[in-house]
């Protein structure tokens, strides 16, 4: 009994010892850094590209990288998600030195496909439109070039993110990682379709489930219904003034999702931000009123060809 209650003691001092290490290796790594493919891309920037590019932007990157103070997209203080840290998007302005102004379009390409900047810094928590169509991707781009108010250059710096030991245990162990530079092009998505369409609206070009399933850092950003709690709700994030945000559960669970809201419901919350019967929207959720009310039927047809997820979500948390 001695001889079992010994080994037993090596093998929780081995494990301990073990886990130590690991923890110390995360903590002193970091975020892992990656390496930068080079991407030969040049843009057509049209004014068509431009107006399809802002109506992107406003939706995929305006949430993040607008900084009240500058009214430009120079980047700001990511209170909503303190898990992963003190974290700042960057200034995706055509600053040259603190911006974006040097980079190719190929290198802002291969940063909005990865995560993975030019120096080879990977951004944990930004979206990586890995999956978004080639013409999108390079609407967006065209956007980022364009004389817009938004983009104009500005020298705005941040301080360097600071990320949590949860950031950096999850990007070591591959749960957040670089996407995939896609190896073919990526074509538009079937209109025609519209669950289709819709599915490719709330998961590659609003990343809508990335907030309404259970977790960031169980969301499976490769393949997304994956991911936990696929748009049932429950992710826990920081509103404005400090207070806990709850995302709505996005299912047609008639109790506890939106089971019983109608499509025209559904138009308003996800425009205006005026759900039925309930408060009104708040950030870090912001209206779409750039969607189309054709585009928000489509997801709304997405939606409903989900399985049901019944899980409760409390209103007064809810977003």
């Amino acid at each position: 009994m001695k001889k079992i209650l010994r080994y037993l003691l090596i093998v929780l001092a081995v494990v301990f010892v073990a886990v130590g290490g690991f923890a110390a290796f995360v903590a002193i790594r970091g975020i892992p850094s990656g390496k930068a493919e080079v991407v030969n891309l040049k843009v057509d920037v049209t004014p068509e590209r431009i107006a399809k590019g802002q109506k992107l932007a406003s939706m995929l990157c305006k949430g993040c990288h607008m900084d009240p103070n500058t009214n430009k997209l120079t980047g700001r203080k990511m209170d909503e998600v303190p898990q992963f840290g003190v974290v700042y998007s960057k200034n995706i302005t055509q600053d040259p030195e603190y911006g974006i102004g040097k980079w190719t379009d190929g290198q802002l390409a291969y940063l909005l496909r990865t995560g993975i900047k030019p120096d080879g810094t990977f951004l944990p928590i930004m979206a990586k439109l890995s999956h978004m169509s080639d013409d999108d991707l390079q609407s967006i781009i065209a956007f980022l070039r364009s004389d817009h108010q938004w983009v104009k250059a500005d020298n705005t710096q941040h301080p360097p993110s600071q990320y949590s030991f949860l950031s950096k245990f999850i990007t070591n162990i591959g749960a957040i990682k670089p996407m995939p530079f896609p190896k073919e092009s990526v074509p538009d998505p079937d209109t025609t379709n519209l669950v289709k369409w819709g599915e490719y609206i709330a998961l590659h070009r609003v990343e809508c489930y990335s907030c309404h399933s259970r977790d960031f850092t169980k969301n499976d950003y490769v393949n997304p219904p994956n991911s936990e709690g696929f748009f049932g709700g429950g992710n826990e994030m920081t509103g404005m003034n400090g207070e806990k945000v709850v995302s709505r559960n996005l299912t047609m669970d008639e109790e506890t999702g939106i089971g019983k809201w109608k499509e025209e419901d559904f138009i308003k919350a996800v425009k205006y931000g005026v759900p039925p019967n309930g408060p009104a929207l708040r950030p870090p959720m912001t209206p779409f009123p750039d969607l189309s009310d054709n585009e928000a039927r489509a997801i709304y047809a997405y939606l409903k060809s989900l399985p049901k997820i019944h899980n409760k979500v409390d209103r007064t948390l809810a977003q």
